[in-house]
């Protein structure tokens, strides 16, 4: 039968508790356990596909076109696992689920309340994320004390209650903050943490306390004492030079060890031979390259995670520390885009809206006259498609449907847009945003005789989408016979999926999301590729 490991956090947002979850699940599954994690997230949206990155960071995409939290990324770099539609529990989905079933009368004319009706509706989806597995990690969003979020939590305790704590085990991601004046760890915050867990009747079994610093025995005991936790399972989860450290400081500390025990599991050898390889490589990294990523949503980099960390793979791969600059696309101008001479590489990410679209156009032209490495994803492969258009074929005013609907030159449009060569008649129907895109892993065929083949080494692949417009395939003709090539089609080979520029370092632009399949211990073939090139550029 499935055990349960429920992850809360408390005092303040953002403590890493979805890295915690996955480094946790990753002990066990080099332990030889099947495990399953999922994210249950508070907030009222369906699913975080309209909200801003700025506000709620990275949409993650599974292979089943879910788009979930970016702790869905940690979970499947760290773990290894792919994760799908039922990974990721909104408070919206819930309500939607209840709410459809009382329309549809299934709740025989009861009133529907948030006990039982809501909180059964999440724990069968809690049942159904765990896919049957030995171990279930479900990490809790928000913060304890949140409005939000108590259904959840009240959802857990009848879990616990039901299963019995043998199945069960609650560990609580805390903050103990440094106060420089006294020189002192306060205690404090997270005595009232556990307090309002307790209030609501979950006893955690685990306190991870996260800090700057491992706690003493001392300060275990202390905490031990308001907290009703046993000092025996009270944890540091200190700041790391990586996170990609983290499973081994967990399992330094034999965090393991004692959930093994809590649950009553077999002690299975640990294989942590992975994550110490690669601690290994990435201390073995001296050499900085610097990579400029042109994007719009660059004051909350947690708006590009699975790119960041995509990048930072690639460089463990290739012996580099990559040094991300990240730069405003509506700040780019022609008078100031000598300073990416400076520049490795250039990376134009995905996005939305026509905001920041010049700066980017500009970018991918200097990429492309100077010879930089130049790697642009989704919107970032749309954006040289317009700027080739533009200032190669003197396309007049090329530009997507999406930033000009009355452009004469639809190089880039919605397919349903593709009525002749001269674009008449567009067309553009935005009044539901959410759930009209093209998501989901989708097959890619690739020339033999391309870039992207020598990265990948094999001529058929699958790769994550999320985007709504695709390049024009009725104007294709006006690129042949030049350096532009389109290199990867859809299976159909109606949809441009991969472009190039012959007779450039690297110039590579993909319609799909590589960074969301990156590992840590494999990288990404493009994004290794990338990096490699952007390594060889003298500045």
């Amino acid at each position: 039968m499935t055990r349960y490991v429920f992850i809360t956090g408390g005092v303040v947002s953002s403590l890493g508790k979805g890295i915690a979850a996955a480094s946790l699940a990753s002990l066990f599954k080099l332990r030889g356990f099947k495990v399953s994690l999922q994210k249950l997230d508070p907030y009222i949206n369906i699913d975080p596909g309209t909200m801003s990155p700025i506000q709620h960071g990275e949409v993650f995409v599974t292979d089943d076109g879910a788009e979930t939290d970016l702790d869905l990324g940690h979970y499947e770099r760290f773990v290894g696992i792919r994760m799908s539609q039922d990974s990721n529990v909104t408070a919206g989905r819930v309500y939607s689920n209840v709410i459809e079933k009382e329309r549809k009368g299934e709740y025989l004319g009861s009133t529907v309340q948030v006990i039982p009706h809501v909180t059964d509706e999440i724990k069968k989806l809690i049942i159904k994320g765990s896919k049957k597995s030995d171990i279930a990690f479900v990490e809790v969003g928000g913060t304890v004390g949140d409005i939000e979020s108590l259904p959840f939590l009240e959802s857990i305790r009848q879990f616990s209650l039901e299963l019995g704590d043998k199945k069960t085990i609650f560990v609580h991601l805390t903050l103990l903050p440094f106060i420089d004046v006294t020189k002192e760890i306060k205690t404090k915050p997270t005595q009232h943490s556990v307090k309002e867990l307790r209030s609501i009747g979950i006893q955690p079994d685990i306190l991870l306390c996260r800090g700057k610093n491992p706690i003493n025995q001392k300060l275990k005991n202390k905490l031990a004492m308001f907290t009703n936790v046993s000092s025996d399972a009270v944890f540091s989860s200190i700041d790391a030079k990586s996170i990609y450290d983290i499973p081994i400081l967990f399992k330094e500390q034999k965090i393991d060890d004692y959930l093994l025990k809590k649950l009553n599991l077999k002690n299975k050898k640990l294989n942590l031979k992975p994550w110490k390889d690669y601690k290994t490589k990435v201390l073995k990294c001296r050499k900085k390259i610097k990579i400029a990523m042109i994007g719009k949503y660059v004051d909350l980099t947690d708006s590009y995670k699975s790119l960041n960390e995509a990048l930072y793979h690639a460089g463990v791969i290739n012996n580099r520390v990559v040094d991300i600059t990240y730069l405003d696309s509506e700040k780019i101008s022609k008078g100031n885009i000598k300073s990416l001479s400076s520049m490795n590489g250039i990376l134009v990410p995905g996005g939305f809206g026509n905001r920041g679209i010049e700066g980017k156009i500009i970018a991918a032209e200097y990429a492309r006259k100077n010879k930089i490495p130049y790697f642009g994803i989704c919107l970032g492969m749309q954006i040289s498609v317009i700027e080739f258009a533009r200032n190669v074929l003197k396309l007049s005013g090329a530009n997507s449907t999406e930033f000009n609907p009355d452009t004469k030159s639809p190089v880039v449009a919605l397919v349903d847009e593709w009525l002749d060569s001269h674009g008449k008649n567009i067309v553009t129907d935005k009044k539901s945003m959410g759930g009209t895109m093209r998501l989901g892993a989708q097959e890619c065929l690739v020339d033999k005789n391309s870039l992207a083949y020598k990265m990948y080494k094999k001529s058929f692949i699958s790769e994550r989408h999320r985007h709504r417009y695709e390049v024009n395939a009725n104007l294709l003709n006006c690129f042949l016979e030049t350096d532009f090539i389109f290199s990867g089609k859809s299976k159909k080979g109606n949809l441009m999926e991969i472009i190039e520029i012959k007779n450039h370092p690297w110039y590579l632009g993909c319609q799909f999301h590589p960074e969301f399949t990156s590992s840590p211990i494999n990288g990404h073939p493009l994004f290794n590729g990338f990096v490699n090139a952007a390594s060889k550029r003298k500045t």
